[in-house]
């Protein structure tokens, strides 16, 4: 995920390697809030990791550096940026990891236990605290002492409110009302923030070559948003217990009055953060999420210093100011188990939506400004609700929103002018460009192969300001420039035929030739020989809305045996990669489906009729079109490159449904 910092423990698999690194770690870097992120989905990876626990079900750990995300996987992904405390982080960990599992009699006996486990016996809590210490703990007794603790708030809060009656009832429930306020003001402000900046910023995202900006732009947004949403709050629980005290304590009149109702509206919102957490964690240990631990922390500690320093034992004692030490008691822990958690993952997020558009254009500009601003306005309403609670009937308000308010307009002169720039040369723009020679297409009804270089970016974003340093070139962009690269498809681009029928020769085109197309105990089968010419890196896509199931060979081997297909959108993906002595011919055998339609006559004679086979052929080469391009391109711009990407040289071709 990243190229540099600390190597952080973001998966772990079972409960006793998890134990075993954190008995011996010198500097152990642990967090399962990333594992539970990972594995939502929410983060469109996968890692080599996977492949050893979910093919071969063996146990591990899996590490990553997190820091400096927005290079991995780009041209500027290299040594240079690898910071060798980073490698000596990992190097002290891992030998003494590796030292503790080769000489423990246990280790091998707990592994083999391991596998004996069911899938909930192995599956374990883990964070680090402050880099020095590792805590592992097992999910079954996080859940034990979570319920336990969600049962013994349900009680008192419920035996409160049944003390207070119905007046502590409504004011309950402005409270909670308050919570909601300050998420909705919270996230609103800074939303409007994210949809403005691709109207007024050279680029739709600004800040990902600084991503301290993002405090100015969305986190002041996000703090003022929740102070006036929980102020709302507050307001209404002021007319409130006004109203009740002007029936149950009519000798209070004028200042008095006004300062006991702010002092118990007070206690009041400062309490509401108990409830939110309280939900959270609800919700946290009924889903299975192993950072609810994060709930726990900001439950229990402010409840604690609550009771410890402000609770009163009567209704009848008039309420006190909220000590400031209660706060700083109360967020001591909190602050310093999370808060670089958080920093963190907004960082990753951040430097993630460099690649963040599988489908080049097939998201709009604003959407990563949104999530980032969604995600710090989140973090912000729910961590902030005990420190504003004590900005409300003090003299802080004139200056709190001062400092915000200058923040937010400081942040947004520096993008909107450009005096910060949104991309440097190491923290650069994913744009690739790849020379294009397509058989799928016809051009004009020549039987030529048609022949572009195609521009696109896996950032969201036009490619306005890379096309200033082109001109000349010939390229023209819109969403009609399409491009279906078989694992995955340019939804916006830029094209240019000048000097396109340079650097390829016709004898590099792939071929895909039916050999035979036979029906034999009501199962159609189709030979196809696939031909790859010079290329050995390639990708193949089958549909399967058609095709049963098919197998590839190389003369009498069977790469892919029949049985076990997948799909996703219907199509089947390949992808392969050899040496410089690996085959380019193959035989795939296609299984039609017994539901599977002709295209009719106006399909197949469509401009895109409905394909069988796809087929992308990758050489790395540049052909002088794609030299003079790579040239001009700014220095900001870095090709992004993963197994899915294609070389600078890519042949497309296909066999249709009607062969």
């Amino acid at each position: 995920m990243g190229i540099s910092g600390k190597s952080t423990l973001f998966q772990g698999t079972h409960q006793w390697a998890l134990e075993s690194f954190a008995a011996v770690a010198k500097y152990p870097s642990a967090q399962i809030a990333t594992q539970d992120v990972f594995r939502s989905g929410a983060i469109k990876s996968a890692t080599d990791f996977q492949i050893y626990e979910e093919v071969a079900g063996l146990p591990g750990l899996d590490f990553a550096y997190t820091d400096t995300t927005s290079v991995y996987h780009t041209k500027n992904d290299k040594m240079e940026l690898l910071q060798p405390g980073s490698l000596q982080h990992s190097g002290e960990n891992m030998l003494a990891f590796l030292l503790h599992a080769a000489s423990s009699p246990k280790f091998m006996k707990d592994a083999h236990q391991a596998k004996q486990d069911s899938t909930e016996q192995k599956k374990a809590i883990f964070f680090d605290i402050l880099g020095k210490y590792m805590v592992v703990y097992p999910q079954r007794l996080a859940t034990m002492f979570h319920n336990s603790i969600i049962f013994q708030s349900l009680l008192i809060w419920g035996t409160s409110l049944l003390m207070g009656g119905r007046p502590g009832l409504v004011s309950f429930g402005i409270s909670c009302l308050s919570i909601i306020l300050t998420l909705i003001f919270s996230i609103f402000l800074p939303v409007v923030v994210a949809f403005a900046l691709p109207h007024i910023c050279p680029f739709p995202v600004p800040f990902v070559g600084n991503p301290w900006l993002v405090i100015g732009l969305f986190g002041s947004p996000a703090l003022l948003g929740a102070f006036i949403g929980q102020h709302f709050g507050f307001i209404l629980l002021k007319r409130h217990i006004q109203e009740v005290h002007s029936r149950t304590k009519p000798g209070l009149t004028g200042n008095t009055m006004d300062y006991i109702v702010g002092l118990e509206a007070e206690r009041w919102i400062f309490k509401s953060g108990f409830v939110q957490w309280l939900i959270v964690l609800i919700l946290g240990t009924y889903l299975k999420v192993g950072a609810s631990y994060i709930a726990l922390i900001w439950l229990v500690s402010p409840a604690f210093a609550y009771g410890l320093m402000e609770a009163t034992l009567t209704p009848v004692r008039s309420p006190k100011q909220l000590k400031v030490f209660t706060l700083v008691l109360a967020l001591a822990v909190p602050v310093m188990s999370s808060a670089g958690l958080f920093i963190r993952l907004v960082d990753v997020m951040v430097g993630s939506i460099v690649r963040a558009d599988r489908n080049p254009g097939g998201l709009p500009d604003w959407l990563g400004n949104v999530v980032v601003a969604v995600a710090i306005a989140i973090v912000v309403s729910f961590t902030f609700v005990y420190l504003l609670s004590y900005v409300h009937i003090s003299g802080a308000k004139k200056t709190l929103l001062s400092v915000l308010c200058a923040f937010f307009g400081l942040a947004l002169v520096l993008v909107s002018s450009g005096i910060v720039t949104a991309f440097t040369e190491d923290i650069a723009r994913s744009v690739n460009v790849v020379h294009v020679v397509d058989t799928t297409r016809m051009n004009d009804g020549n039987t030529e192969p048609l022949s572009y270089v195609s521009l696109f970016s896996n950032m969201p974003g036009k490619l306005t300001q890379e096309l200033m340093d082109l001109r000349g070139e010939e390229f023209s962009c819109g969403r009609n420039m399409t491009t279906d690269f078989v694992t995955f498809t340019v939804k916006y681009g830029c094209r240019s035929y000048k000097g396109s029928n340079a650097g390829w020769s016709k004898s590099e085109v792939p071929v895909l030739h039916v050999e035979s197309d036979s029906a034999a105990d009501d199962a159609r089968k189709t030979v196809v020989s696939v031909d790859t010419k010079s290329s050995t890196r390639w990708s193949l896509a089958i549909n399967m809305q058609e095709i049963d199931d098919f197998t590839i060979q190389v003369e009498s081997d069977k790469l892919v045996q029949l049985g076990g297909k997948s799909e996703v959108d219907g199509w089947h993906t390949i992808q392969f990669a050899g040496g410089k002595n690996a085959p380019t011919k193959f035989q795939l055998t296609l299984v039609w489906s017994s539901n599977a339609t002709q295209a009719s006559p106006k399909e197949a004679n469509a401009e895109d009729p409905p394909l069988l086979v796809k087929l992308r052929t990758d050489v790395n080469r540049a052909t002088p079109m794609v030299e003079t391009v790579l040239e001009k391109l700014p220095r900001w711009c870095a090709a992004f490159g993963k197994s899915t990407s294609p070389y600078t040289l890519a042949f497309l071709t296909a066999l249709p449904v009607n062969i």
